[in-house]
């Protein structure tokens, strides 16, 4: 088949800019059908993730996946030693922080109210910490207690992964900085890690 004769001779529009003249040209279809196909893509990948948002987008994939490592983690270090990159990592894992969120409004909230701005307790979400602001060192008070200053020893009650939950919620609250009680404890200007 031959082409029309028009497709095979340059077309020149007949005005010109500053002794420029500009071809007319019909574009390859190649050019055309990648053009065509770009833009439904774009068009299907807004409808897909951002108006009918049935797709996650990548940061919610990606989060999403460091999640499920830190639970998958956490899994298959079962009942090994607890360290302060383990407390942090139970912190991380939106599960674990609702159920410490449960019970620490159940338990704790008499005296750090409901969003650890404290009352009789400290502030827990403020820079200052009587004990220090290492996970272990929360972990370790809210195990064992402070009998002197009236915070009673919680791990009897709830046991290891239910303290361990409570601890990861509190570490989420440090720094929030929420209005409550005036500061006790030494100021810590680099949280612990």
């Amino acid at each position: 088949m031959s082409k029309p004769e028009e497709n095979k001779v340059d077309q020149v529009f007949e005005h010109d800019f500053d002794g420029i003249q500009e071809f007319d040209n019909r574009l390859p279809n190649w050019w055309l059908y990648t053009l065509y196909g770009a833009v439904i893509f774009g068009v299907l990948y807004w409808m897909y993730f951002h108006t009918t948002a049935v797709g996650p987008l990548p940061e919610e994939r990606y989060e999403m996946t460091v999640i499920q490592h830190n639970e998958e983690q956490l899994a298959r270090m079962g009942d090994q030693e607890l360290t302060d990159e383990t407390l942090m990592m139970m912190a991380a894992v939106p599960a674990r922080v609702a159920e410490g969120k449960a019970l620490f409004q159940q338990f704790c909230t008499v005296c750090h109210l409901e969003q650890g701005q404290g009352s009789v307790g400290p502030n827990l979400t403020d820079k200052y910490w009587i004990h220090g602001p290492e996970p272990l060192t929360i972990h370790g008070t809210v195990m064992n207690g402070v009998p002197e200053k009236g915070m009673a020893a919680w791990g009897g009650q709830l046991g290891p992964k239910r303290v361990n939950d409570v601890v990861a919620f509190v570490l989420t609250l440090k720094g929030t900085e929420v209005a409550g009680k005036d500061p006790e404890g030494e100021l810590y200007e680099t949280e612990g890690p």
